[in-house]
C-alpha cells in the first residue's frame, strides 16, 4: 500500500510540475520575441514527453499487478522461502540461487506469460532491475495476445 501511496504523490507532483512548465511555455510563448518562443517550444515538447513516460509507467505497473493478482489466485507464484533483509529485499545469494530454474522454464515454454512473470520476479531478486521490467514487459503482451486470441 505505501508503494501505491509514494506512486500517487510522485504522479501528483509531476503533474504540479508540468503544469508549472506549461504556465511558463505560455509566458514564453506569448511574449513575441523569438527567442522567448523558441524556448516556449521546448517547453512543450517537455511536458507532453513527462505526460507520455508517466502515462506509461503506470500502465505498466497496472498491468504488472493484474498478471501478479492472476498468478497469486493460481497458486502460480514462486513457492521458495528465501531470506530477507530488515528492509524486505532478498538477499541476493538466495535469489541468484532460484535464477538458473526459472530461466530455464522461459526457454522451455517461451510463449507462456506465466513464466515470463517468475522470471521477472527473479531478475528482481537478484538486483537486475532492468531485466525484471523487460521480463515482466514480455509477460504482459505475452499475455495480451492471449487474451484477444
Amino acid at each position: 500500500m505505501t508503494a501505491r501511496i509514494g506512486v500517487a504523490v510522485m504522479a501528483v507532483l509531476l503533474l504540479l510540475y508540468i503544469g508549472l512548465v506549461g504556465q511558463r511555455a505560455w509566458v514564453l510563448l506569448s511574449s513575441g520575441d523569438g527567442v522567448g518562443i523558441g524556448l516556449g517550444v521546448a517547453l512543450i515538447v517537455l511536458p507532453i514527453v513527462a505526460i507520455w513516460g508517466l502515462g506509461r509507467e503506470l500502465w505498466f505497473g497496472v498491468r504488472a499487478e493484474q498478471l501478479g493478482k492472476r498468478l497469486a489466485a493460481d497458486n502460480a507464484l514462486p513457492a521458495e522461502e528465501l531470506e530477507v533483509r530488515p528492509s524486505g529485499r532478498v538477499v541476493r545469494d538466495d535469489a541468484d540461487a532460484v535464477f538458473p530454474a526459472y530461466r530455464a522454464e522461459v526457454e522451455k515454454n517461451p510463449d507462456d506469460w506465466r513464466s515470463w512473470y517468475r522470471l521477472g520476479l527473479a531478475y528482481d531478486g537478484s538486483g537486475d532491475r532492468r531485466r525484471a521490467r523487460g521480463a515482466i514487459r514480455t509477460a504482459i503482451k505475452l499475455e495480451s495476445a492471449a487474451r484477444r486470441a
